[in-house]
């Protein structure tokens, strides 16, 4: 599995990812019902680095070709120290240590960002991410935003003890180099 960031050429894999999510994949990542991943927001996840957002996609090989199993979107707010994020995984890989794997990652861009926190929210009955939250140690509230939504977020206090703590002078500078990826086996 490799985690990275978006790039312009992985548009159609994108596209074609959302579109083999399940319906209920596609809600609960979208916060609605969608057919397909929109334009406004295929083009954020394209133009990473713009107004602190990000984006990142999990890849394997399948059948000896790249194919992306999971992704991601972050936006940092430096007056907050807060990292908002929201992530999926392909039907057919969940339960498989994916969405692990890229909490993880995301929690060390974060802390490479400077973010004191990172948070996502997710509808209360959205078992799967609410589950991969718990587990990873995130504490649960009301979300502000809607009642049917829950909120959760994690204190990245141990910055300087992450792997890609050291990413920070890269992430700094607007972007991380192509070889801070997380590889995982």
């Amino acid at each position: 599995l490799t985690v990275r960031f978006i790039e312009p050429k992985d548009a159609d894999a994108l596209l074609f990812y959302f579109r083999s999510l399940s319906r209920q994949s596609r809600y609960n990542r979208l916060m609605g019902a969608a057919s397909e991943l929109p334009p406004s927001e295929l083009d954020k996840a394209l133009h990473i680095g713009e107004a602190s957002r990000y984006a990142v996609i999990a890849e394997m090989k399948v059948d000896g070709v790249e194919t992306i199993v999971g992704e991601s979107r972050y936006s940092y707010d430096p007056e907050t120290q807060k990292t908002e994020f929201g992530l999926s995984i392909g039907d057919a890989w969940q339960g498989q240590g994916i969405g692990s794997a890229i909490l993880s990652n995301l929690e060390c861009r974060a802390a490479a960002l400077g973010a004191s926190r990172l948070f996502g929210e997710t509808f209360r009955n959205n078992e799967q991410m609410i589950g991969l939250a718990r587990k990873a140690g995130y504490s649960f509230m009301a979300a502000p935003s809607d009642w049917r939504q829950v909120r959760f977020e994690k204190p990245l206090h141990r910055a300087a003890e992450i792997p890609c703590a050291s990413w920070k002078q890269a992430a700094m500078a607007g972007r991380l180099p192509t070889e801070a990826l997380l590889a995982v086996q």
